[in-house]
């Protein structure tokens, strides 16, 4: 007796409970072999990769791509032990022997009803406008009509010509009219990551009292010592020195100073967190990530660049786990790796705080009565006020232009 093997939805981390089958990497009836890939799910984290537990055959896939599934779920089943007829059948043997009467033809199978194939919202838009889904071509995954295609044929239909107009009384020409839709938009649905990106970025938007708080910070200082330290750094640690570590190192030093910018809002209670988890917004194909540098203030300044190198490597692959984009107390992001030369971010809940870096630009500036160009970068500080005073803000901004002016503040702590 074949025993039968479920492919389940395992544990997606804390607080992830459902997820999308992103990718099936086998079909019905293909040989697996136990660790292999199966299945690919997309959860609103991270990607995961489910492997089979046994080896045999894809017997059948009970989830579809992307199709929704909660934790604990058969995606499909595997029958143990069993090898896959279309890879072991034998080739044809040719045998002397008296010619057969000719088999009847094969009677073609009925075509598919169209409209059983449609959903609910293209089936009410075909028979609003009478139209025949049988004579439309659809440009869905086999052929399935969509929505836009039907508006395509509606539009087409509008533009028709209808009886020819005596010349008597023929209208003057119309302007040229604008090109159809049809074949110049893409449709793609969006991903769970993407999301649930948007959900939080709004219920942030709902939920707290945002405000931003802004200054400027003199780069001079931190891009001399770069280029001073920059190839023995290197040489040492394998990685490069970079202008993240420094403002992790001033964030934390100022998050110590103002304990609620790290704290967050829990019902009528505020957490006062002791320790520094940063979190570090990376962007990724599939969208904006936020990896987590743990106990940030316990790291060196090769330790931050060298786990932040990691995580971008990750990020591009979306080999980035739960856990490591769980757990954050507060959040950096630098809009300035691609030109941007100021911004209000947003909120990255349930934290209270997030720290807005920018493009470093040379600017005039007055420094000590005389007129000098120095290399100026923006700061921006969003948090909520429900939690954070203004002072509170304003004291932690400027404390973090403190340290960045003056890195020695941040190796002596002071």
């Amino acid at each position: 007796m074949t025993m039968t093997i479920d492919i389940i939805v395992p544990q997606l981390g804390e607080s992830v409970t459902e997820a999308t089958v992103a990718k099936w990497f086998k079909s019905p009836g293909d040989t697996v072999v136990r660790d292999e890939v199966l299945v690919e799910l997309e959860t609103d984290k991270v990607n995961l990769e489910v492997m089979a537990e046994s080896s045999g055959t894809l017997s059948e896939v009970l989830a579809q791509e992307n199709e929704d599934v909660e934790v604990g779920a058969i995606l499909g089943r595997i029958a143990e032990g069993e090898v896959s007829v279309k890879e072991t059948a034998p080739a044809p043997v040719k045998e002397t022997a008296p010619e057969a009467a000719p088999e009847p033809a094969p009677v073609p199978e009925p075509a598919p009803n169209v409209e059983t194939s449609l959903s609910p919202a293209v089936r009410k838009l075909v028979a609003e406008h009478g139209l025949d889904a049988e004579t439309m071509t659809g440009t869905g995954k086999d052929g399935r009509l969509l929505k836009g295609d039907v508006l395509a044929a509606i539009e087409g239909r509008a533009k028709a010509p209808s009886a020819p107009t005596p010349p008597s009384q023929a209208a003057p020409a119309a302007p040229p009219v604008a090109r159809a839709m049809a074949g110049r938009e893409r449709r793609e649905k969006m991903s769970r990551l993407r999301k649930r990106v948007a959900e939080r970025l709004k219920e942030a938007q709902n939920t707290a009292a945002m405000l931003t708080t802004f200054n400027e910070v003199d780069m001079t200082q931190i891009m001399a010592l770069r280029a001073q330290y920059k190839e023995s750094f290197e040489k040492k640690y394998g990685v490069r020195l970079g202008f993240m570590s420094f403002f992790v190192k001033a964030a934390v030093t100022a998050l110590k100073q103002q304990p609620a910018v790290n704290a967050e809002i829990d019902g009528d209670d505020i957490v006062y967190k002791e320790y520094y988890n940063i979190g570090v917004a990376v962007g990724a194909p599939q969208g904006l990530v936020v990896p987590v540098l743990r106990d940030a203030d316990d790291m060196s300044f090769a330790d931050i660049e060298t786990a932040i190198g990691g995580f971008g490597a990750k990020a591009r692959d979306g080999k980035l786990t739960v856990d490591e984009m769980t757990g954050g107390t507060f959040t950096i992001t630098n809009g300035g790796v691609f030109g941007s030369l100021l911004s209000t971010p947003i909120l990255n809940p349930p934290q209270s705080a997030i720290l807005g870096m920018h493009k470093i630009q040379p600017r005039p500036m007055a420094i000590d009565g005389q007129v000098e160009v120095r290399p100026m970068m923006y700061l921006a500080l969003s948090y909520d006020h429900r939690i954070i005073d203004g002072r509170e803000a304003v004291t932690f901004l400027v404390r973090v232009k403190d340290c960045i002016e003056d890195p020695q503040r941040i190796m002596l702590d002071i």
